[in-house]
């Protein structure tokens, strides 16, 4: 058989699973911990640990068999995972990616990196366990105690088959670990005329020896441990055994035993609650689903435009019939576009690790809080989003928290608090950071701009003064370090998310810290834009960069060293371009003239251009067409759509058209 074909959904599945080690570790340290998030961690390296073996990857499984008895002796209660620890255990899945990557495209491994995690891991399992005490449900009265037996109820959940487990081959490795006893428990069978194969409904009371180790009984039932009740107790011998207790499952279960509303106490699902299902698709699949829908937005754009013309009294059944087909197509567009919304979580689930490490080396003390990682968006946008969010938390720790010696002078408490916030609004989705530092300040931002000699507005608002730290190079840094200062950042900060068709805002108070808002557009593949025409041509403004429309009087536009022209807006002249012209449209005959031309002001990455047009047509939600599968990039097109008419309508990108056209700085 080709294992390769099976390649990529183990990588998958691995770096989903070094994700949840991750987060486990870091909730361990900071004492935020659930009660079986340790095993989840445990869990997590097995399944890596075999993956990698049953592929061949022996780097993987050795360094993850380290990794796994590490756990492993923390989940049986002979460790205690201190920060060293789980240090090592972090450092490793940091190396585990790496080899990941390594594997699955072809490139080199770091050797030194792996040697140098495992032998971390190797000291901390060298050095001498704590003496943990074990929980109650291990029933072991001392350390020198052996169990006489095993007791243990293994109880399947009905979708047990559908994973691809078999309870008979595991009870087949039971009886190989020892001298098996079985009773099947048969009371949750049905009838025979309403059994259904495909459901698992009976379970086993199974007595085993007391001289097979418990982690082989653990190894037996690890791949169905969210499958099944499962209770592992130690019959101890009749001289040893501790006074009676209530019967509590092992700390290697992560089922708890099932409460009387059929709810288990780990929070799971009762035999009898509905199981949800997923399936792993190809994004590309995926991607291509949505151009089939948006072509069909199209196709019932043009029906409906043509049935315009059409006697309502005559063709009364046919128009209602497009009235349901546009509802239809709404809703069916809505359900296909939820299907690329993701968590914001994908993005947020980076940054307690990137916290916990600058910190570190900073040496502050930060305490990160999200919320809202529930609230959903395109999967394009959260890609996009990562950087510039990565970039504002490592600021926020860098530029914004102070050191504990300084937040104490300043009567705050010495760990500084991080926040990032999502959550919806209208059409779009607003992220917050957040952080309780020293905040901007205003006298150190301006200094630095005039020195530059950036403009300044006289009488300028704080809001005014905040957006300096935009401009290309801005820093306000004394020292540059390995983290910031250079002044690289802040701008790209700024462009990605205008290229997102986003807005970032900054509030700030000196001495009481930085909110830094940005607001986005909940999926790419939908538009609300202004059609404007220019030139013959029909074109799409996206409608949130649009500031306003105006006539303006011809005595409001002038000329420029004879070429470029500004156009007067209130108290302020901004760069007035010709859409046709920046397309190389021919002007119509109808607009030389005298007639006042029609401006629309866009914001454009932080400065406002006016577009001249002949026309505005309307507003409309439109789906847009990436040009680039098929053509080169051309500075100042976002993209393109299909009218109802037919007709293709390119999509203007502001920003690029102001560099394109290399515009001066407005006086």
């Amino acid at each position: 058989m080709d294992m390769s074909r099976f390649h990529a959904a183990f990588f998958e599945e691995s770096r989903e699973g070094l994700d949840a080690m991750e987060r486990g570790l870091l909730a361990m340290e900071s004492g935020d911990a659930e009660a079986d998030t340790l095993h989840v961690v445990f869990r997590a390296a097995h399944s890596i640990k075999g993956g990698a073996a049953t592929f061949g990857f022996s780097t993987i499984a050795e360094l993850t068999h380290l990794l796994e008895t590490l756990l492993d002796e923390a989940r049986n209660g002979r460790r205690q995972l201190d920060s060293i620890a789980t240090g090592a255990l972090l450092v490793s899945v940091d190396v585990l990616r790496g080899l990941l990557e390594a594997a699955e495209h072809g490139g080199g491994t770091d050797d030194e990196a792996v040697a140098h995690a495992r032998r971390a891991l190797e000291r901390v399992l060298a050095s001498p366990a704590d003496g943990a005490a074990a929980p109650a449900s291990a029933a072991k009265p001392s350390a020198n105690a052996e169990p006489e037996a095993w007791h243990i109820v293994f109880k399947p959940f009905p979708s047990l088959f559908l994973s691809g487990n078999d309870p008979l081959r595991m009870l087949r490795e039971l009886d190989q670990l020892g001298a098996m006893t079985s009773r099947c428990l048969d009371a949750s069978l049905p009838a025979f005329a309403a059994l259904d194969p495909h459901q698992a409904f009976l379970g086993w009371d199974i007595t085993l020896p007391g001289t097979v180790k418990r982690a082989a009984i653990d190894e037996v039932f690890a791949w169905v441990e969210d499958e099944c009740e499962l209770d592992i107790q130690a019959v101890m011998p009749a001289a040893a055994a501790p006074a009676p207790a209530p019967a509590l499952p092992s700390p290697a279960t992560t089922d708890a035993a099932p409460t009387t509303d059929g709810i288990d106490r780990a929070g799971r699902r009762a035999t009898d609650a509905p199981q949800e299902s997923s399936i792993r698709i190809a994004v590309a699949k995926i991607d291509a689903l949505i151009n089939l829908v948006g072509e069909l937005v199209i196709t019932q754009a043009m029906l409906q435009q043509r049935a315009a013309a059409l006697d309502p009294n005559e063709h009364e059944p046919l128009l209602a019939g497009l009235v349901q087909l546009e509802r239809n197509t709404r809703n069916l567009q809505e359900s296909v576009l939820g299907v690329r919304m993701l968590p914001v979580e994908f993005a947020f689930s980076r940054f307690p690790r990137m916290v916990r490490d600058i910190a570190s080396r900073l040496g502050k003390r930060v305490q990160l809080r999200t919320q809202g990682e529930a609230t959903e968006l395109d999967k394009g946008v959260i890609e996009k989003i990562v950087d510039p969010l990565v970039h504002l938390v490592r600021n926020a720790i860098d530029h914004g928290l102070e050191m504990p010696e300084e937040r104490r002078a300043a009567g705050k408490d010495e760990t500084g608090t991080l926040a990032l916030t999502a959550a919806h609004q209208g059409g779009h989705i607003l992220i917050e950071i957040v952080d309780d530092g020293r905040g901007l300040d205003r006298d150190k931002i301006l200094k630095k701009a005039l020195e530059r000699g950036l403009p300044v507005p006289e009488n300028a608002t704080d809001t005014q003064i905040h957006e300096l730290i935009f401009h290309p190079g801005f820093s306000t840094a004394d020292a540059v370090s390995d983290l910031s200062g250079r002044g690289v950042g802040m701008d790209v900060v700024k462009s990605n998310i205008t290229s997102l068709g986003g807005t970032v805002e900054i509030r700030s108070e000196h001495g009481r810290g930085t909110t830094i808002a940005i607001r986005l557009p909940l999926t790419l593949a939908i538009l609300d834009g202004m059609s404007v025409s220019a030139g013959g041509e029909v074109f799409i403004l996206p409608l949130n960069v649009v500031v306003e429309s105006l006539q303006p009087a011809a005595a409001d536009i002038r000329t420029m060293g004879g070429q470029s022209r500004v156009m007067r807006l209130r108290d302020d002249y901004l760069p007035l371009l010709n859409l046709a012209e920046q397309y190389q449209l021919p002007r119509l005959p109808t607009i030389v003239g005298d007639a006042d031309p029609i401006a629309v002001v866009v914001e454009a990455n932080g400065q406002r251009v006016a577009l001249e047009v002949d026309e505005l047509v309307g507003q409309q939600q439109v789906v847009v067409k990436n040009l680039e599968t098929h053509y080169h990039r051309i500075q100042g097109v976002a993209g393109a759509t299909i009218l109802g008419d037919g007709r293709v309508a390119l999509i203007v990108d502001p920003v690029g058209l102001a560099q394109a056209a290399a515009l001066p700085s407005a006086a």
